[in-house]
């Protein structure tokens, strides 16, 4: 008989967060997949949970998964867990998962906490659809252009970042999106607690100068038009505004209130055409 891969959910913060199932495959399995296996044993000595550990992480994945695939056919039952809420959501465990499907293992989830379903439904934005991309790219050209591609999304928009890079970010969404709202949420279900709501240039203005720890969760507000324009149609219409004498300054104004789109990309755009980067 072969065996059976469990992802487990753990606490993003509060230990308490963990389900009465979700100890008692950990007890029951017969070794736990962690991502840090440090961070792990600090949530299974809580719980008295003895069971053995081995790691799990983004740069011994694809090798580890091999080793785990050879268990499992032997008949061992294995937890996936992550440092905090759902594996294989921005976190690893989406290889294993694959591979035991592959090879007609059962994948069984245990559902429990998980950022991005915590900060949405406290965070007050439309929940009815949304849009989670995870951790935007880190380079600045490949972040502007991914916000690009999602800036006619008309669904709230989820990412995950990290403070470091919370600033840059912040201000990318503002020019490429316009001044959306958002909820900034940070050491959710811990001590600091923290949820940060209004237009992207409020929130950018609540953070500036201040030390912010911890991994972020972002909401922003969907496109209330720009879906029905692509960025090529925009760039067509400048062309021909243009030709009919506008500055590059009226043309922003004049497509940034037809499409809803962000004066600042419009104008960036404008410019582009014209081989400059200022006026």
């Amino acid at each position: 008989m072969v065996g059976t891969l469990y992802v487990v959910a753990t606490p993003i913060g509060n230990l308490e967060d963990i389900t009465l199932r979700a100890l008692r495959v950990l007890k029951e399995v017969d070794v736990i997949a962690a991502e840090d296996t440090r961070h792990t044993q600090i949530l299974l000595n809580h719980y008295g949970i003895r069971t053995p550990l081995t790691s799990y992480h983004e740069h011994n994945e694809k090798t580890k998964a091999r080793q785990l695939m050879s268990r499992l056919e032997r008949g061992e039952q294995i937890a996936l867990v992550s440092d905090a809420g759902t594996p294989a959501i921005s976190d690893p465990g989406y290889r294993l998962a694959v591979e035991a499907i592959r090879g007609r293992i059962p994948v069984i989830p245990i559902p429990g906490a998980s950022a991005l379903t915590a900060v949405l439904s406290a965070g007050g934005l439309p929940t009815d659809r949304f849009v989670f991309d995870g951790f935007l790219p880190a380079k600045k050209q490949e972040r502007r252009a991914r916000l690009r591609a999602l800036s006619s999304e008309t669904g709230t928009l989820v990412i995950y970042e990290a403070p470091h890079r919370l600033t840059e970010t912040l201000n990318d969404l503002a020019e490429i999106l316009g001044d959306r709202e958002i909820v900034l949420a940070r050491e959710v279900s811990k001590v600091h607690e923290e949820f940060l709501r209004g237009r992207l240039t409020e929130v950018a203005k609540q953070v500036a100068g201040r030390e912010i720890k911890g991994e972020l969760t972002l909401l922003i507000g969907g496109s209330r038009g720009q879906s029905e324009v692509s960025q090529e149609q925009i760039e067509e219409e400048i062309r021909k505004l243009k030709d009919d004498g506008l500055r590059v300054k009226e043309i922003a104004e004049i497509l940034g209130e037809k499409y809803g789109y962000s004066k600042k990309e419009i104008y960036r755009l404008a410019l582009a055409q014209s081989g400059r980067t200022t006026i």
